[in-house]
């Protein structure tokens, strides 16, 4: 009986999520028109800072009970779903336009961060306070670097098509931001009590339950944005999710408390890392997410969750 509970609240998780999503969108992608900013900077920023709100309240919260397992194991193994699940299913759904800023500045930054995580913690087998600090730095840089960018690329014009008033766009944003962050708690509660029913281990239930658990708003969020045609929001929101998990989440948790990196996590971020090489590489030339590289990025997963059962 109480299996069919979780199964159901699982179900119930879902379908907050994908309307949560759906409204989202449209809110974002609504105040960004209204206001002359590009759709890719409120990609990067509100939508991916919306939808990565369940990695950081899982991940900080984690890190307060001290189980580093499941902080570490949330945002690495959410990163390495954004890129191979998400953007897989996105780009076999439809072939994704990539802005060149995010190609040239925003993947390169990416991978270059994820490489710094798994050096702050293979050295020290912790991500520390003052690395925390560090990582908090950085994202408070790349903030700044962002705005720079909106206010450079600000469209002054305003266009005829803007019928939908502010406050209602504000209404639709926040409405589905909190029918994301709320169904995301819901599936991830129901998702891990099915997990530890079946007797997973910590690691992986973070790397893979918590993990898709807090990833279905980047999910659901990019392909209603992909599907209505706005793909700067459905890859600026991965990238920036995955920049947002590293240099925000992790950060904060490890001021809070030092937080371990288990040896396991070295091949863990390393996959990370691989994934974000494989979106450098299937969108560098032709700045287009294609469904040939979607299948590889699918393949990818499926061979990396394999590892995880045998391992």
């Amino acid at each position: 009986m109480e299996m069919l509970l979780q199964c159901g609240l699982l179900a119930l998780g879902f379908l907050m999520l994908v309307k949560g999503a759906d409204w989202f969108v449209d809110g974002a992608a609504g105040i960004a028109d209204k206001f002359g900013v590009p759709q890719i900077v409120i990609g990067l920023t509100i939508v991916a800072m919306g939808t990565s709100a369940p990695e950081a309240a899982v991940s900080i919260t984690a890190a307060l009970k001290g189980n580093a397992d499941i902080t570490i194991g949330n945002i690495v193994g959410s990163n390495i779903l954004n890129i191979f699940i998400i953007l897989g299913i996105v780009s076999v759904i439809i072939a994704t336009a990539v802005a060149d800023t995010t190609i040239k500045v925003d993947i390169p930054f990416m991978l270059v961060i994820t490489l710094l995580l798994l050096i702050l913690g293979y050295t020290g087998n912790e991500v520390t306070r003052i690395e925390g600090v560090i990582l908090l730095l950085l994202f408070i840089g790349y903030m700044v670097y962002l705005f720079i960018m909106a206010f450079k690329n600000r469209n002054v014009e305003e266009e005829e098509t803007k019928t939908k008033p502010v406050w209602q766009l504000i209404i639709f944003a926040v409405v589905g931001l909190v029918l994301i962050v709320w169904g995301s708690n819901v599936s991830v509660d129901a998702a891990t009590k099915i997990a530890t029913e079946l007797g997973m281990s910590t690691r992986f239930i973070g790397l893979t339950i918590v993990a898709l658990g807090t990833s279905l708003p980047e999910l659901c969020t990019s392909v209603a944005a992909a599907l209505k045609g706005k793909s700067d929001i459905a890859i600026g929101n991965i990238v920036g999710s995955n920049i947002f998990n590293i240099l925000f989440v992790v950060s904060i948790s490890a001021i809070i408390t030092p937080v371990a990196f288990a040896p396991n996590f070295v091949i863990d971020t390393t996959v990370a890392i691989v994934a974000g090489i494989v979106l450098f590489l299937a969108t560098f030339k032709k700045k287009l997410l294609t469904r040939p590289a979607g299948i590889i990025m699918l393949v990818g997963y499926v061979a990396y969750f394999a590892y995880l059962m045998m391992s």
